[in-house]
């Protein structure tokens, strides 16, 4: 019921933010690929809570348990099952919430829906249940390394109205990671989190933009119609909590352009390849990758839940007010750029594999 993505790779995540613990299986995966928990719990840890003083203060160490899928350190083709237990819910932060909806959160919805929700940390509904996309996320990316080199990198571009400038073509991990609001850019990251401290004390909260690269992505990648390689990207990343819009290549900006200044005019380069002079369309035309890097980006919506009183209503229908407590991110942008590079990562191996069984052989070194 919406709980599974991708076609050849592809994954089923299940869970909720105060049971006993979340993950995923992941079906599809191509045998032999050398993984460990090791290399799996590195994308974890930049999602984890309580990483740094602006994230939330819940303390768990998202320590991932490979159940199945794995023996002697290669995949063997069957389906992967990754664990995550949870060790600090406190579950009492949310009684109000039991029968009170959170402003613009998931609980009003989900009782439409279903007719009932697990309340204790938003359920299902929580952004938690990203832990198994980026663990299979993670799988994915050793995959795409593997087998074709391709580099998939995320950073936070911009928090509320601060936009940094960052060269997206040479930009690296370590850059983004020098920090604890994961932008490359250094001044820019400085005021970031002062704005979010700001927003923190204020018992507020902020969104902003992920923008991501992927590098040497091979040509060919997307299937017309209906599966478009940017069509496919989309959903992936709408699917995450918080997001509210998405880009790719010059975006909604390509809109004020003509033709004659939109158009990445060709040329042939010293290997006498195809490429682009420039790169509006993000590395992708007409639903197909180009070989271009592939350049998009994510918004998000201010975190919904805040300490600060706003008007709502209850389950049974009357009108009230809730300040909501528990341990929440005051602005979600730092932990979800593992989670943009995860979704990229899924949507491009699983297209790197329908590409290659509908035209080419794949063998993993």
């Amino acid at each position: 019921m919406g709980n599974t993505f991708g076609h050849l790779f592809r994954i089923t995540t299940f869970g909720e933010s105060h049971g006993g613990g979340v993950g995923v299986v992941i079906d599809g995966c191509p045998p032999q690929l050398e993984i460990s928990e090791a290399e799996i719990q590195i994308d974890l840890d930049r999602r984890k809570p309580g990483q740094s003083k602006i994230t939330t203060p819940r303390k768990e160490s998202d320590t991932c348990q490979i159940i199945s899928g794995v023996f002697e350190g290669k995949t063997l083709g069957t389906p992967i099952a990754i664990l995550v237990t949870n060790k600090d819910a406190r579950s009492q932060d949310y009684d109000e919430m039991a029968y009170k909806y959170r402003p613009s959160h998931a609980d009003a919805t989900y009782d439409a829906k279903y007719g009932i929700r697990n309340w204790q940390g938003g359920g299902r509904a929580s952004a938690r249940e990203t832990i198994g996309r980026v663990a299979a996320g993670a799988v994915a990316k050793k995959i795409l390394n593997s087998v074709a080199g391709v580099e998939i990198v995320a950073y936070v571009k911009r928090i509320k109205d601060l936009e940094a400038s960052v060269d997206s073509n040479s930009v690296t991990i370590q850059q983004v990671e020098s920090n604890i609001v994961r932008c490359p850019n250094p001044e820019s990251a400085d005021q970031m989190i002062e704005l979010i401290e700001r927003a923190k004390r204020d018992q507020d909260s902020l969104g902003g933009v992920v923008e991501c690269v992927a590098r040497h992505v091979p040509k060919g990648l997307g299937e017309p119609v209906f599966d478009k390689l940017e069509a496919e990207l989309a959903k992936a990343i709408m699917s995450l909590p918080a997001t509210k819009g998405f880009e790719i290549g010059s975006g909604f900006a390509g809109t004020t352009m003509t033709g004659s200044e939109h158009n990445d005019q060709y040329y042939l380069d010293e290997n006498g390849e195809t490429r682009t002079v420039t790169n509006r369309s993000g590395g992708i035309q007409g639903g197909i990758s180009n070989g271009e890097n592939i350049i998009l980006r994510a918004a998000f919506k201010p975190t919904a839940t805040i300490g600060k009183q706003q008007r709502t209503v209850t389950n049974s229908g009357d009108e009230t007010v809730l300040a909501a407590k528990g341990r929440h991110d005051p602005c979600v942008l730092p932990r979800a750029v593992p989670m943009v590079e995860a979704m990229v990562a899924l949507v491009l191996c699983d297209h790197f594999l329908r590409h290659q069984a509908q035209c080419k052989s794949l063998t993993i070194p």
